[in-house]
Parts: C-alpha cells; sequence; structure tokens
C-alpha cells in the first residue's frame, strides 16, 4: 500500500514539475492561444520623478521598504536590462514618441530645450484616435506653452504642474505657477488652476483615481498616465513620512527621500486595491518606471552601477520596468536588452491601433508584446544611443558631440565622459562586467571602430531635428501669467492681457491632428 501511495505522490510530482516546465517555456498568454496585441486593456503607466533602480526594495535594497512595488515585481513581467534617458524630459519625450529624445528636440530640460516638437505625434494621440480615453495626472515638463500642453498632444484630461517639478522657475517658459509647494499645490486642471489639498503625491493619486472610477463603466479602455514628481528635490516630505527612515539612515536628505518613496510605494497599493475593488484588475495592466537614474539613494544601494542621474554611466540610465496583468501576462525576468523608446509602439500594438505612414517613420522603438508573451523569445541584437545634452545655452552642439554619451548593445557599452568634438572612448564589457570597472577599448579596437560609426550615424541623423536650440522663451512663464490672470495679482493686468499665451495661441494656426490611416 505504501509503495503505491508513493508511486502515486511521485507521480504527482512529476506532472508538477512537467506543468512549472510548460508554463516556464510558454507563459499563461502564449499558452492559452490569446494573443496580446490588439487586446486593449486598461493602461495605467505610473512614472515616478529621480527614483532609480535600486531604490526598490524588489531590487536589493537593504534599508528601503516597498511592499506594493514589490508585489508589482513580483506579479508582473520585469525587464531586467531597460534603459531611459539620463535625465527626465528627455526620457519623457522618448516614450511619448517611440524615438531618441534628441529627434523631438529635447536636448535639456530647461531654455526650452524640453519642449516636445509639435511635429511629433504621442502615442496619447494614437490612443485617443483607437477609442482610449486618456489622462495625465502629474509631470508634463515637454513645453508649458499652452500649445505645447498634454491636452493638445491626445490626452483629454489633464491636471499637470509647471516645469520640471513643483515651484520651479526658469527664465523663459518653464516654470510653475508661483510660489508652488509639494502641500496644497496649485494645479492646473483642463486650463484651469485648482488649489488643491494635501501633498503633491496623494494629490495626483486622487485625482487619477477619481478619473478612473468615472470612466470605469465606459465601453471605452483607458490609458492614465500617473506621473509624481517625487522624489525629485527640493526633498519636501510629510513628516511622518521623513520619520519611517530618521533612525534607519545616517542623513536627512536620505530619510527625507526614502520617506517620498514609501509615500508613493503606499499609493501604488491604494491603486491596486482600488482595481480589484472596481472589478478592473483583470483587465487593466499596470505599468511601472522610473524616469532616470538614481540621486539621493544611491549613497545607500545602487544596484552595484556605477554612475548616477546625469551620466552615460549605466547607474544613469537602467530603470524599473515592471508590466502586470493578471492572467494575461506571466511573472517572469526579462532579460532582453529594452528602452524607453519602446512604450510607444508597445502600447500602440495592445491598444490595436493603426499607424499612418508618417508615424510609422517617427517610431525607432520595438514592440515589447512578443517578449511580454514569451521572456524567452529571439530578440535581435541593437544599438542605443545615450547622450546627456544640457550643453550651455546657445552653444554649438557640435562642441560636446561626444561630451556624457555612450553606445550600447547587449554586450558592449561605449562611453566618453568627458570628449568634446572628438570622443575619449571607454569600452567596456557590460555583459561580464556590469559594474563598468574595466577598460577594454585598447584590447576591441574593431568594437570600438564599428560602436562610433554607429554614433557618427546617429549624430548627423539629427541634426536637423534640433528644433528647440535657438528658441526664444516669454519673458514671463505661462503658468504664472495664467495664475495671475486667474487669481490677481502680478505685474499689471492690461500687460498680462497683451501677454497671455492662450490669447496668443488664439491668432495662431492650429496644429493639425496626425492623419490616420
Amino acid at each position: 500500500m505504501a509503495g503505491r501511495i508513493g508511486s502515486v505522490l511521485l507521480s504527482y510530482a512529476a506532472m508538477h514539475r512537467f506543468w512549472t516546465l510548460l508554463l516556464f517555456l510558454f507563459p499563461l498568454s502564449a499558452w492559452c492561444g490569446e494573443p496580446l496585441a490588439g487586446s486593449r486593456p486598461n493602461i495605467i503607466l505610473i512614472l515616478t520623478d529621480d527614483q532609480g533602480y535600486g531604490d526598490l526594495s524588489a531590487h536589493g535594497n537593504p534599508v528601503l521598504k516597498t511592499p506594493h512595488l514589490d508585489r508589482l515585481h513580483r506579479e508582473g513581467a520585469r525587464f531586467t536590462d531597460f534603459h531611459v534617458s539620463p535625465t527626465c524630459a528627455p526620457t519623457r519625450s522618448a516614450m511619448l514618441t517611440g524615438r531618441h529624445e534628441f529627434k523631438n528636440g529635447v536636448t535639456h530640460t530647461i531654455y526650452e530645450r524640453e519642449r516636445l516638437t509639435l511635429e511629433a505625434t504621442t502615442v496619447a494621440d494614437v490612443l485617443q484616435r483607437a477609442g482610449y480615453a486618456t489622462g495625465i495626472f502629474g509631470k508634463w515638463h515637454l513645453g508649458d506653452e499652452p500649445q505645447y500642453w498634454p491636452n493638445r498632444r491626445g490626452f483629454d484630461e489633464m491636471f499637470i504642474h509647471g516645469a520640471g517639478g513643483i515651484g520651479q522657475t526658469f527664465p523663459g517658459s518653464c516654470g510653475d505657477a508661483p510660489d508652488n509647494s509639494y502641500f496644497d499645490p496649485v494645479i492646473l486642471k483642463n486650463g484651469k488652476f485648482v488649489k488643491t489639498r494635501g501633498y503633491c503625491t496623494d494629490v495626483f493619486f486622487n485625482e487619477a483615481l477619481a478619473w478612473i472610477k468615472s470612466t470605469k463603466d465606459k465601453p471605452q479602455p483607458f490609458l492614465a498616465w500617473i506621473a509624481p514628481n517625487a522624489p525629485h528635490a527640493p526633498l519636501q516630505v510629510r513628516p511622518r513620512d521623513q520619520a519611517r527612515y530618521s533612525s534607519r539612515v545616517g542623513h536627512t536628505n536620505t530619510a527625507k527621500f526614502f520617506g517620498m518613496i514609501a509615500n508613493i510605494d503606499d499609493n501604488v497599493g491604494r491603486l491596486l486595491d482600488r482595481l480589484k475593488r472596481w472589478g478592473l484588475e483583470r483587465n487593466t495592466l499596470v505599468i511601472f518606471m522610473n524616469d532616470d537614474g538614481g540621486t539621493v539613494g544611491v549613497k545607500v544601494f545602487n544596484a552595484g552601477m556605477r554612475g548616477q542621474k546625469g551620466t552615460p554611466w549605466l547607474g544613469g540610465t537602467r530603470a524599473a520596468s515592471i508590466w502586470r496583468w493578471p492572467g494575461r501576462i506571466s511573472p517572469a525576468d526579462i532579460p532582453a536588452l529594452a528602452a524607453h523608446i519602446d512604450v510607444f509602439p508597445t502600447l500602440a500594438a495592445l491598444a490595436g491601433a493603426r499607424l499612418d505612414s508618417n508615424t510609422q517613420a517617427q517610431v525607432e522603438g520595438r514592440s515589447l508584446v512578443p517578449l511580454l508573451e514569451n521572456p524567452r523569445t529571439d530578440w535581435p541584437d541593437r544599438t542605443l544611443i545615450t547622450h546627456v545634452g544640457r550643453w550651455p545655452k546657445d552653444a554649438d552642439p557640435e562642441d560636446s558631440k561626444c561630451k556624457a554619451c555612450s553606445v550600447r548593445n547587449t554586450r558592449w557599452h561605449l562611453v566618453s565622459l568627458d570628449g568634446g568634438r572628438q570622443p575619449k572612448w571607454q569600452l567596456f564589457d557590460v555583459a561580464h562586467d556590469p559594474g563598468e570597472t574595466n577598460d577594454v577599448a585598447t584590447r576591441h579596437a574593431e568594437i570600438v571602430r564599428a560602436m562610433t560609426a554607429n554614433f557618427d550615424s546617429w549624430w548627423t541623423s539629427i541634426q536637423p531635428l534640433l528644433v528647440n536650440e535657438k528658441a526664444i522663451g516669454p519673458k514671463v512663464n505661462p503658468f504664472k501669467e495664467l495664475y495671475w490672470k486667474q487669481f490677481g495679482g502680478g505685474p499689471d493686468a492690461a500687460l498680462l492681457e497683451q501677454m497671455n499665451p492662450l490669447r496668443r495661441l488664439e491668432q495662431e494656426p492650429k496644429r493639425p491632428a496626425p492623419k490616420s490611416r
């Protein structure tokens, strides 16, 4: 009898191993024969600001606790070699357009060089035309003049702050509402300012959740683009969130920074709870990403990487990219080399959107759908270019051609940190040296030559598209003009009316809507 029981248990164990192996080789979406392309899920994309790859406990951070982000990580597909730009506006422009940020005219985060060219089609444009409701909540940072606002770039609902962060102000067009704060911020909602109550991250998630709730019973799917400006400096944090880490780290700023991330994590948990409560969990894809390399948190943990935000090292570009869709995308690590430019074609494919010929020509990225269906699918090698940009205002870009830039493929990373018109290349075999500690350029001259040729070709291709280099901004930030016009204060009202960007916009020809096939 015992032998028969043992035989049955052994067969059960063998069967369990068999099914486990099948699910590894053929993820659930492929096993069920239901392709992801054209499945039209609701899409929620969460994009944090200055949170690094190492600023998740799921990535090994020894101090920071992010249980809800860890849940996304545990339940989703995780791209382990996913790269963005070294700073924030460039990453956002590449995600929205599917092409390198410099081809969008975005070479900086200020000086009008953060403005996304009006000639580009955004993924929000595409999804909106494909029948999606679209909303953005938080950081835009791709142009503060009204013609650049997201409600003219494919978003039905707009709830944003100005500039690169709440309270930021720079000469020209890039600036937020006057004297704005992370606490009770004034936010631009669909063209009018609203005075909110609470901490900024809570405010953005509250507004996004209210909008999702208002659309959940409608037949159309939705895209909710949730982009907190936290944990970007200034490190304005709720005292109780800072207190979570005050006794656990040696630096006050690190405690503030980790507290801001803990608050983001709380809001992600609240979002996941609402999706389940509203019956949306099984037909909603939740994507979590960060927009550049780490900052304050790298003092504690940087996942073994060299560099951070604002550098071309892997520590400046490697980002979290987690895709969770219960029942459709199987939890797995995906090691393929992927990037921000892949977001556009992936979301368009999931939505079943048709791209006109101009948009097809614009998109350089690849759809990640095959990898989401099978993490081990064939993924040809590719070349990715990183350039920090940020050369001085009115400078000749050619003088900075080879400064703070890199060329990457699956195995190799070619980096020129302090070159100018000529490169000072270092080469790293990142497949075996992910910390980029051993320069092997002299041993692999042929690799350096081939990757240099790729870089030179790319540099030539971007020159006609650097449309913001000589742009002249307005004398007063547009957000401030509108704020003073709505609430009073500021310069003379008659002068404001003459400078009013909405009034100027009414006199300009409207941007033609991208054609669809």
